[in-house]
């Protein structure tokens, strides 16, 4: 049976636009498997249904990927082991895990051709971070996988509720399962820190880890403001790198009480290095106010544009942030300025108006996105969420 869908209906995992399904059963439910086809019945590609989701199907596998590995085709538990493991040969010929770098991202969604799967590694710990309903149905199946191909030892997994409600799983009254210690011990680019395996999103940020180690490079002698500083992730990186004062700011007590034992663990001076509890934005209008300025100024707000519908209102909220952050940037200072928006991160005219706004001039001196372990496929541009501008101040 062939079921026509309205042009232009959404596929994620290849970015093909639908054209028909024919499904493997005569009447296909959320979770069954489906191929789908061209006008002409000439199937495309393999993937799962699901009638609740702006995604009517995710892709798993094309027609022409079927045909030289017919192993995978309609075969779930295979294509899990296959990516998984390409996933893996990928990060080792990129250098991770290494003694000096223990947490990464093993699995990016779509750019590790699993779309709404996520799997960050720290250590022997593997948090997976589930937005699409697929993932849930095979929970058993993935735990298997990562058990038998890495060396995992423990499971974490952190289901996206909101994100999965839009998929028709209601997940807001279930417990996390496979939950280990609380707290995980990493290390990256040599610098340690304590993971939160219940913190924001998998319980660390390890898509800034290039920036991160970037911004120690250039911190020697410097003051440092990290603002948004969850648990020190820059701010760290600035004093390893012989800033002369750092200071971090951010509203989360439990994040700020892991940024404190992050110093302690890295053996800093805690005269050289403090956190401050309080919103970014009254920290920055009080400081402007004692005309306090700072040599670096980072700022990592949390995601303010989720959806484009919500664009406008965040640019605002982006543009007002920045310009209080450039004037705390001494002159001729630099300003760190990041975006985990992707709708924001591509609309493009935010700093423009908040150097006007701050009376201020800026130059660009270098653009950034995610660490390499975030990979992205060209014909999913949403991937491409997180940037990271470095701006000389004047």
């Amino acid at each position: 049976m062939v079921i026509t869908v309205a042009a232009g209906a959404a596929v994620a995992g290849g970015g093909v636009r639908l054209m028909a399904l024919r499904s493997l059963y005569h009447h296909p439910k959320t979770g069954d498997i489906v191929l789908v086809a061209d006008g002409t019945e000439k199937p495309i590609a393999w993937g799962f249904y699901n009638s609740a989701s702006m995604f009517c199907v995710r892709l798993m596998q094309l027609q022409e990927e079927a045909s030289r590995d017919p192993s995978c085709a309609l075969n779930i538990e295979k294509l899990l082991e296959t990516r998984i493991d390409a996933a893996i040969k990928l990060r080792k010929s990129l250098g991770l895990p290494s003694p000096n770098t223990n947490a990464y991202r093993l699995v990016n969604s779509e750019g590790d051709r699993l779309s709404g799967l996520i799997i960050d590694i720290f250590k022997d710990v593997a948090v997976i971070a589930s937005s699409a309903a697929w993932v849930e149905k095979y929970k058993q199946q993935i735990t298997v996988c990562i058990s038998r191909l890495t060396k995992i030892n423990h499971i974490s997994w952190r289901p996206s509720v909101e994100i999965l409600k839009e998929e028709g799983l209601d997940l807001s009254g279930s417990t996390e399962l496979d939950i280990c210690a609380a707290l995980e011990r990493v290390v990256e680019n040599g610098v340690c820190y304590l993971v939160s395996l219940t913190g924001q999103k998998t319980g660390f940020y390890a898509d800034q880890r290039e920036n991160r180690n970037f911004l120690s490079t250039i911190s020697n002698g410097q003051d440092v403001l990290d603002l948004c500083c969850y648990t020190g992730g820059f701010a760290l990186n600035a004093a390893v790198g012989g800033a002369l004062k750092v200071t971090g700011v951010d509203t989360s007590l439990p994040a700020l009480e892991l940024a404190n034992e992050n110093i302690v663990l890295n053996s800093l001076d805690p005269g050289k290095i403090s956190f401050v509890r309080k919103d970014a934005a009254a920290f920055m209008k009080d400081a402007i106010s004692r005309d306090d300025s700072w040599d670096i100024v980072i700022l990592d707000p949390p995601k303010l544009a989720p959806r484009k519908k919500v664009l406008q209102s965040a640019s605002g909220m982006y543009r007002n942030l920045n310009s209080l952050a450039m004037q705390l940037t001494k002159q001729n200072g630099l300003l760190m300025t990041c975006s985990c928006s992707g709708a924001m991160t591509r609309s493009g005219t935010f700093l423009r108006d908040a150097a006007s706004m701050a009376g201020r001039k800026i130059t660009i001196l270098r653009q950034s996105g995610a660490a390499c372990d975030h990979p992205i496929d060209p014909s999913h541009p949403e991937g491409e969420y997180l940037s990271n501008i470095l701006l000389r101040v004047h």
